[in-house]
């Protein structure tokens, strides 16, 4: 597996403790840590954090600062395994992850087809929880696992979820397939895509689907606040633009039309213009999610509350996403704007 870090010693700390609690032998895997520039304190961490079971599994990769994508294309020249896991430093994947990754890999191989697995990543619960929280949780806000992990969707094991559901915390697809397509895409912002555009490159080379495997789990140890949450979709707009040069048919793909061309940046500039004010006004009630109890969404009207309180947001959501776009199509810094 290959992991990405800088400067976060300690989620990087408590992720190679859990490895240390697979079921999977040691002898069967390896963990590639990749610093994305100098970070003594994140080797320190990893050094005296790694569990004696899986110390010879551990391989510590230090460079310069490149971005996440490029940090993966590092690891990858060193790759020996057969199958490759992506993943983050802020997770703490249970037991038989690494089992249940592998154990769909090798019904694959049985079965002379590719396969991009993608595992479960429920967040991990802070205290104290909040609706804002619970939103993230269950919502499409940043993943979509409530409707991958509904009755239904789990009733059908071999469906094809799509390359947008393919996520670099958590997915596998076989190694040399991933060599095959290039590795990952480098976007000229480092930030965003680069997922989604391997298991499209995979799809397409090999009409490798995307299977959800929810006993490849593990737990996201991230809290995100409303900010955060709001300059992650400025970071993806942002991006978009050099996606849509970078890699055309994944992009038009991704969103269904040229982001990168005049309609769509003139369409985008006169939105951001006209729904300024409605942006800004959602803005303070947006932020305000994170001091009320999550029980609100208890109860009969539970479920309906959150759904209208998703739709609600999505004015908000769109703008930043726009507004990150044009700041990338006019060549300025990655910046966030605010509606206010």
């Amino acid at each position: 597996m290959i992991i990405p870090t800088y400067r976060r010693p300690e989620k990087l700390h408590a992720c190679l403790r859990a490895f240390g609690e697979q079921t999977l032998d040691p002898s069967r895997f390896e963990v590639l840590i990749g610093f994305d520039g100098y970070d003594p304190e994140g080797a320190e961490a990893a050094r005296r954090a790694c569990p004696e079971r899986i110390r010879g599994s551990v391989r510590l990769v230090e460079g310069d600062r490149v971005g996440l994508t490029g940090v993966r294309n590092r690891l990858m020249a060193t790759v020996r395994g057969w199958v490759l896991l992506s993943t983050n430093d802020d997770v703490l994947p249970e037991p038989g992850f690494l089992e249940a990754h592998l154990r769909a890999h090798e019904q694959a191989r049985a079965e002379r087809r590719v396969v991009v697995i993608s595992g479960a990543s429920p967040w991990v619960v802070h205290q104290p929880d909040r609706l804002f929280d619970r939103l993230v949780r269950e919502t499409s806000m940043v993943f979509f696992y409530n409707g991958m992990d509904t009755p239904e969707s789990l009733a059908q094991p071999d469906k094809d979820w799509g390359f947008r559901h393919a996520w670099g915390l958590n997915m596998s697809m076989p190694t040399q397939a991933v060599r095959e397509v290039g590795n990952f895409t480098v976007f000229p912002a480092w930030y965003g895509y680069e997922d989604n555009e391997i298991a499209f490159k995979l799809k397409e080379r090999f009409s490798a689907p995307v299977l959800y495997r929810p006993d490849a789990r593990l737990w996201h140890d991230h809290r995100m606040e409303p900010d955060a949450y709001l300059t992650r979709e400025f970071s993806l707009g942002y991006a978009a633009f050099g996606v849509a040069q970078t890699s055309p048919a994944f992009a038009r793909a991704t969103f269904g039309r040229a982001v990168n061309e005049a309609p769509e940046l003139s369409y985008s500039r006169e939105f951001v213009r006209r729904e300024r004010t409605g942006a800004a006004r959602a803005l303070p009630t947006f932020r305000a999610l994170t001091q009320l109890p999550p029980s609100l969404l208890d109860g009969p009207a539970g479920a309906t509350l959150r759904d209208a309180l998703y739709q609600q947001h999505l004015l908000l959501k769109r703008w930043m996403w726009r507004a990150g776009l044009i700041a990338a199509a006019e060549n300025r810094p990655m910046q966030v704007e605010w509606p206010e």
